[in-house]
């Protein structure tokens, strides 16, 4: 059986609790990652990891430590593209999942997207989170879970 866990790409992460759930439910491990300590739940199936202060420093820590089959709950799209080259499968917290095929495309428009804000040609961030967000994260949690583990059948 392959045993996955779920790394939370934590800091401003909005899903968190959703991603305790579905992991509570499949007994999945939890690692929670930021640059400070965060409250998460007493539970034997959640640990937190501290990083050191600094930009990238959780994603570097993700990506060092996130293996084949594990799951990277990230909105950051070069810490999916590094996750996805270690075979991990990655969701965002709008319950989309980034794959090989579109992960070139994100990081494209990306980089292009920050050089218009540099430009001052975009002003403002993404569309609010809003609650079909968080039902289309849970769903796809559980999908890309489901799939997981068909493969260790």
């Amino acid at each position: 059986m392959i045993l996955t866990k779920i790394y939370i790409d934590a800091d401003g992460c909005p899903v968190k609790e959703e991603a305790y759930k579905v992991a509570f439910r499949y007994q999945i491990p939890v690692i929670v990652v930021a640059n400070k300590a965060i409250n998460i739940p007493l539970h034997p199936l959640v640990t937190m990891q501290v990083v050191s202060q600094g930009p990238d420093e959780a994603d570097n820590w993700i990506a060092e430590n996130i293996q084949a089959y594990d799951i990277c709950i990230t909105a950051d799209i070069p810490l999916a593209d590094k996750c996805l080259k270690k075979s991990a499968k990655v969701l965002n917290v709008r319950g989309e999942e980034f794959t090989e095929d579109m992960i070139g495309d994100a990081m494209a428009t990306r980089e292009l997207m920050r050089h218009l804000r540099e430009l001052g040609e975009i002003k403002g961030g993404p569309p609010p989170f809003e609650k079909r967000d968080r039902s289309a994260f849970l769903g796809s949690l559980d999908r890309i879970i489901q799939a997981i583990r068909l493969k260790s059948v």
